[in-house]
């Protein structure tokens, strides 16, 4: 919860504080109950933030289509590693510690005072609320609730919420007579039949939590006023005798002190004068009329579909202006097409000079055959790693680019690769991409005849990260675990410290369609396979051996991926089909420069 999140809040309910007010400024002259709802949705308000209600909005499900994630790799060219070595290892650091501020500690120490001495005060009271009710006697009188003659000072009233109790204080009964008695019941069985206890814990608890806003304290002595207005207007209507109700009042009020918590609900609260007056004129408020019902209860609909029909509306618009907001902007930005020079087994060439605040790519591909450049490092994240982008024209495969940018601030490299990366396409390519999903062959992976053959991870070797996005955050002296797709003679997958279902999507870069874990196994594993390129997607990439370029009748018995899989990890591979997930580009253009 942000400073501006509650600066906000507070303000926006303030607002409606004075609106709920004014509105009941304006109903004076109706019913007491009405004006005391009023009162309690400004208490409310202050425990619904708008801006919860337009989150909700926000979620509603709309029938578009939804824009991708700005989730990326952990390191820009981890998508496809072909005729790699493995990741060099990253050594975690220990960050400086930026200078603390105080002030909102400070301010969180002094609510936090302030609300603990609040809470104390009113259990204190409560306790002695339960000491008086143990201590009580019961008595029977023709009424619905369980009524109690307790000893002590306190006036008449209602105790407890689910089980309401009246608690008479000694010698009432000999203080009144019958009819100032009846009197004195009906008000508070008028209490019990409008949950008013109930409804006055949960303004307390809007009082504890903002004890320092005046508006809160403001608010809660109407709804007292207008709650006892109501149980008086509604004693007169049981045909009550006017003289006999004051007269009972003030008897009351002579013999007995006030109730010590708003949940606990008397007779003597709020104007006592104010009310003796309005008694003794035998006056009851109109009722609403129609149209101000229809009034009200548009104003109701109004206050809580207005917010949730904002985050309806504008939700893409708070999705981007909150990704804006969190992303660091390029200040200036090259973008230059390139010729790449092709290293040996197809690398590419190694990648240009970058560092917090300064971006350098190098010679790149947009997005290569291998679904490898640019476009996968900024759109597709860990989780989502192998999961081919289709769709644009095809000069996207052979376009290579060279961008340098310069950043404002000192973003990381992680940041400006992957959504400042994003956002640079967008707007300099027109890049508009989506993801989906449909039904398409597929592999599934499932355990062979004779059980799997898996070396079990040894845990605190290396720290996996092939599905976390963000990546974790490395310990002191430890590494990131590696991940490997070798063309050298013989080609090879290696993963370390990797579930089957990670182990699954990297082997949708060898053969010819997704593979789906289906072995029900679960942990991490250190997993090698070695098998022939015949089959597999490296069928045509030049063949490798220690890092040079080897005879194309070089040999290798290295057994086909699927053999391979069944006699080296006890695994199988099975035609089927199931979903296939995949980025689809609807709109690029060539880069407009600098």
């Amino acid at each position: 919860m942000t400073t501006p999140f509650i600066i906000n809040h507070l303000w926006q309910s303030s607002c409606f504080a004075l609106l709920a007010g004014l509105l009941a400024f304006v109903l004076r002259k109706n019913s007491p109950k009405v004006r005391y709802w009023v009162w309690l949705s400004a208490s409310l308000k202050f425990l619904i933030p708008f801006a919860l209600l337009v989150s909700l909005g926000s979620v509603v499900p709309r029938p578009a289509r939804q824009p991708v994630s700005v989730a990326a790799p952990v390191f820009p060219n981890t998508l496809v590693q072909i005729a790699e070595p493995f990741s060099p290892a990253l050594t975690a650091t220990v960050p400086a510690h930026a200078p603390l501020d105080w002030a909102p500690a400070a301010i969180g120490v002094v609510w936090a005072l302030g609300f603990l001495a609040i809470m104390l005060a009113r259990c204190r009271s409560w306790l002695g609320v339960r000491a008086a009710l143990r201590a009580g006697t019961p008595i029977e009188l023709p009424i619905p609730v369980r009524a109690l003659i307790t000893p002590g000072a306190e006036e008449p009233g209602i105790v407890g919420f689910l089980r309401p109790v009246l608690v008479l204080p000694a010698q009432l009964l000999e203080h009144l007579n019958p009819g100032q008695l009846g009197a004195i019941l009906t008000h508070e069985l008028c209490h019990v039949r409008r949950r008013d206890n109930f409804l006055a814990a949960v303004h307390m608890v809007v009082e504890a939590i903002f004890w320092f806003h005046p508006l809160v304290w403001w608010i809660g002595s109407h709804m007292v006023e207008e709650r006892e207005l109501a149980c008086d207007e509604e004693v007169l209507r049981m045909g009550c005798e006017p003289a006999d109700y004051v007269e009972g009042i003030l008897k009351v009020c002579r013999f007995y002190t006030e109730s010590p918590l708003p949940c606990i609900s008397g007779v003597t609260g709020a104007d006592v004068k104010r009310r003796l007056r309005a008694i003794l004129a035998g006056s009851i408020a109109h009722e609403l009329s129609a149209a101000k019902k229809m009034t009200l209860a548009t104003i109701g609909l109004a206050a809580l579909a207005a917010p949730v029909l904002i985050g309806v509306l504008n939700a893409p618009a708070i999705r981007a202006q909150n990704a804006s907001a969190a992303t660091p902007k390029f200040e200036v930005a090259s973008i230059k097409p390139c010729q790449y020079r092709q290293e040996p087994g197809g690398m590419y060439p190694p990648r240009g000079n970058s560092s917090p605040g300064r971006l350098g790519t190098g010679c790149y591909p947009l997005l290569d055959d291998h679904g490898m450049g640019l476009i996968a490092n900024a759109y597709v994240s860990n989780a989502d790693r192998f999961t081919p982008i289709n769709g644009g024209p095809s000069w996207i495969h052979s376009a290579f680019y060279e961008i340098n940018a310069k950043a404002e601030g000192n973003p990381s490299v992680r940041m400006m690769m992957v959504p400042m990366m994003r956002v640079l396409l967008e707007d300099r390519f027109q890049l508009k991409i989506h993801r989906q999903t449909s039904e398409g062959p597929v592999y599934f992976l499932s355990v062979a005849r004779g059980g799997p053959k898996l070396h079990s991870f040894t845990e605190g070797s290396c720290t996996p990260y092939y599905s976390s996005d963000p990546p974790p955050t490395l310990q002191p002296g430890q590494k990131y675990c590696g991940s490997n797709i070798s063309a050298m003679s013989p080609p090879s997958v290696e993963l370390q410290g990797a579930t089957l279902d990670e182990f699954s999507k990297l082997l949708r870069q060898v053969v010819d369609r997704p593979v789906i874990d289906k072995t029900g196994i679960t942990g991490r594993f250190d997993i090698r396979v070695e098998f022939s390129r015949e089959g597999t997607k490296m069928a045509g990439m030049p063949l490798m051996r220690d890092g040079v370029p080897a005879p194309a009748s070089d040999p290798t018995d290295a057994p086909l991926i699927f053999t391979a899989l069944h006699e080296q990890l006890g695994l199988r591979l099975e035609e089927a089909k199931g979903p296939v997930e995949m980025f689809v580009i609807d709109h690029i253009e060539r880069s407009t420069g600098n």
